[in-house]
């Protein structure tokens, strides 16, 4: 049975967002590692657009940036959305019950399963399908933004505590 895994970069006042803060070397081939170990990933569609940034190669990329395409590319993806009428490669369009597809996706399949964007995981954990989430919290403080949990934080248990390169705690949580 696959497990549902809901994990994002955030500044230290609990937002999420890509271009306010950028992982360190160490974080990044962190963030390879964990692509390439995943069974496939859940988006939602404005978190899926910004992955479609992966799908073509760019020639002022470095080379960890190359593996983390190639890895992203390889993952099956569901992407949950009413509006897309279609997705890219390696992508299903989800548009019908978002619980009988994640539901089905744990019991079909085995391992780790991504979901990435705030709003997509709050339905999820609104439906009881998140198994863990990973804050990956950085030294800033935004004051503004989408938060990590668009809606109240379910009550968790710490699990696990890391440092990921440089300034990054993640830390992990299973529903309580």
């Amino acid at each position: 049975m696959a497990r549902i895994v809901f994990g994002m970069n955030q500044s230290l006042d609990g937002y999420v967002d890509h271009q306010e803060f950028a992982p360190d070397p160490e974080l990044f081939r962190h963030w390879i590692g964990h692509v390439r170990g995943l069974t496939g990933s859940v988006y939602g569609r404005r978190m899926y657009e910004v992955m479609r940034y992966w799908d073509e190669d760019r020639p002022a990329w470095s080379a960890e940036q190359h593996d983390f395409a190639m890895a992203w590319r390889s993952q099956p993806k569901w992407v949950v959305s009413r509006s897309l009428k279609s997705v890219g490669p390696n992508a299903t369009l989800v548009e019908d019950d978002i619980a009988v597809a994640i539901r089905g996706l744990k019991t079909q399949l085995v391992g780790e399963i991504s979901v990435s964007g705030p709003e997509l995981a709050q339905s999820l954990t609104d439906l009881g399908l998140i198994d863990e989430y990973r804050l990956y919290f950085h030294p800033v403080a935004l004051g503004r933004g989408k938060p990590f949990f668009a809606g109240p934080r379910p009550p968790l248990r710490l699990v696990a505590s890391d440092l990921i390169g440089a300034d990054v705690i993640r830390l992990t949580y299973v529903p309580a």
